[in-house]
């Protein structure tokens, strides 16, 4: 059978594939669009395992709110190009609204659900992109988060996504403050919201090495609990969200801020595109080399 331009416009519209995959795929199938699009689907898959070494440490954050109900998640990409892709961007947005609407209890069982009721799953839709960006991409991790009614959810996207934040603000429905707290975290990344939180191991062992650190600078034996109480207070500082400056207004702490609005900071979720993955360094004229020996 004779492959038309039109075949394979209509093709690529259908499955997003480059103009000469189509027209393989076409003329692989005799012209059956059905199985084209099945053939490209299962070329796409095999994309997909091909970059499965790879390390996928850029992409996008994203927040979606419905109701009493919000969700963040982080997809991860290979590089910073693709994260600015309208496809992929669209591919976040459609996995965190999955997320969002079948509550799954993890990654793993995310991927394996039946894609927003199709009849393929997440990990075979996110393989269909894979195919059609060309590069690996997956669903890192995402939060469910429920507010009551008298509460507000707030969200803040750094530079498009690379940061994201989700704020439950309670006692109070201002979705404003609730989003001026997650522009604060996704500034100063606070680790708890207040010091009730800091487990007492934690201010154990900060308490012990700042006491060192005095020994260790010579000060007297009859001053260091103050030093180190003093210092504990700076630590606290750091890390609670409640003893940290506002960010914008410097001169009162955001737990001060949010008690005069009548509200309390529920909880905050905060995720920098790629912390914690290793980003391996490639050497360039090795991946040439191995290129052009396949």
């Amino acid at each position: 059978m004779a492959i038309t331009a039109s075949m394979v416009k209509e093709l690529r519209e259908k499955t997003g594939a480059g103009m000469m995959d189509c027209k393989k795929a076409l003329t692989e199938v005799d012209g059956d669009m059905e199985k084209a699009v099945d053939f490209l689907r299962e070329k796409g898959i095999a994309k997909a395992e091909k970059k499965a070494d790879r390390v996928a440490a850029e992409g996008l954050s994203a927040v979606v709110v419905d109701g009493n109900k919000a969700v963040i998640v982080e997809v991860n990409s290979e590089t910073d190009f693709v994260a600015k892709n309208e496809n992929f961007q669209t591919l976040v947005k459609e996995l965190a609204e999955h997320v969002l609407a079948h509550s799954p209890a993890n990654v793993e069982e995310a991927l394996k659900q039946n894609f927003k009721g199709g009849s393929e799953t997440m990990q075979s839709h996110i393989n269909s992109a894979i195919a059609t960006i060309g590069e690996k991409l997956s669903l890192r991790r995402f939060t469910v988060v429920e507010k009551g009614d008298g509460d507000a959810f707030g969200s803040y996207l750094h530079m498009g996504g690379r940061i994201g934040v989700l704020t439950v603000i309670a006692g109070s429905t201002d979705e404003q403050l609730a989003k001026d707290i997650a522009m604060h975290v996704a500034a100063i990344n606070p680790t708890y919201v207040s010091r009730d939180e800091v487990t007492a191991d934690v201010v154990e062992r900060e308490r012990d090495v700042l006491k060192q650190q005095a020994l260790n600078e010579g000060k007297p034996e009859n001053i260091v609990e103050k030093m180190v109480e003093g210092r504990l207070s700076k630590f606290f500082e750091q890390v609670c969200l409640f003893d940290q400056p506002f960010v914008k207004d410097g001169d009162q702490k955001v737990g001060n801020y949010v008690k005069s609005k009548n509200a309390t900071v529920q909880t905050f979720v905060r995720y920098e595109v790629g912390e914690g993955i290793e980003k391996r360094e490639d050497n360039f004229a090795e991946e040439v080399m191995s290129q052009v020996k396949k």
